[in-house]
């Protein structure tokens, strides 16, 4: 009968009372996670994000402005 204080002795118990470690808690010892504060993140976003590259920003304005004159020449070839 189990008593809750466990075996006295491990004879007659069936097993050879050698007592192994559970290893199924090792997850309680992980570290304590450290969250950071709205102003860290915004911190450390500033630090990753990159001002854009002028010279592609001035290339897709001109690209946009050659889109639309082709529009407005092609417009124009259709009225004649």
């Amino acid at each position: 009968m189990y008593n809750g204080i466990g075996l006295q002795t491990a004879r007659g118990s069936g097993t050879n009372g050698y007592v192994q470690r559970n290893l199924s808690f090792v997850h309680l010892l992980k570290p304590k996670v450290d969250y950071k504060t709205e102003e860290e993140i915004r911190r450390f976003e500033s630090e990753y994000i990159k001002a854009p590259n002028q010279e592609i920003l001035e290339h897709h304005r001109k690209r946009k402005i050659e889109v639309q004159c082709l529009e407005l020449e092609e417009k124009l070839e259709k009225k004649g």
